[in-house]
């Protein structure tokens, strides 16, 4: 997979970005889906990326700074068709790296904690991602689960 700065007006990103945030709705309670839409990866606090598969957009992950120590996982997505290829951990490590390189010491994120979530919840912790409480402006919620990976070691 070959990961690029992504691009959130090609029509491919939209697309695939699109069926994130409309699935990850889908399969979250009202009031509980956390993913960003275009106009906030487009934020000046967003680092955003995609991979590809040849032409095929295959995943795309997003860092969002919250501090200058302190990073946050976001729109992390697979193409459903190209699942279990290894293209989401190859993604996750790519923003762990980038993480490290802007000098983070802490990397977390929340996602849901529906069935529709299981599969991400075991990458993740397969990367070294620990259960742990809300950070930033999240809340306790049981539709959610939030993930922290320490980066200092």
């Amino acid at each position: 997979m070959q990961i690029r700065s992504g691009d959130t007006f090609d029509p491919r990103v939209i697309a695939l970005l699109d069926f994130h945030v409309t699935a990850a709705r889908e399969q979250t309670a009202s009031g509980s889906a956390h993913a960003l839409d275009l106009a906030g990866l487009r934020a000046p606090d967003i680092a955003f990326w995609t991979g590809w598969d040849g032409e095929l957009l295959v995943a795309t992950g997003a860092l969002k700074a919250l501090s200058t120590s302190h990073g946050e996982v976001k729109s992390m997505h697979t193409l459903q068709t190209t699942r279990r290829r290894g293209f989401g951990g190859e993604m996750l490590r790519h923003l762990i790296t980038e993480a490290r390189a802007r000098g983070l010491k802490r990397l977390s994120l929340e996602t849901g904690s529906w069935d529709y979530f299981k599969p991400a919840l075991a990458l993740y912790q397969a990367h070294g991602f620990v259960l742990c409480g809300p950070f930033e402006f999240y809340v306790e919620d049981p539709n959610s689960l939030f993930l922290t990976l320490d980066l200092s070691c």
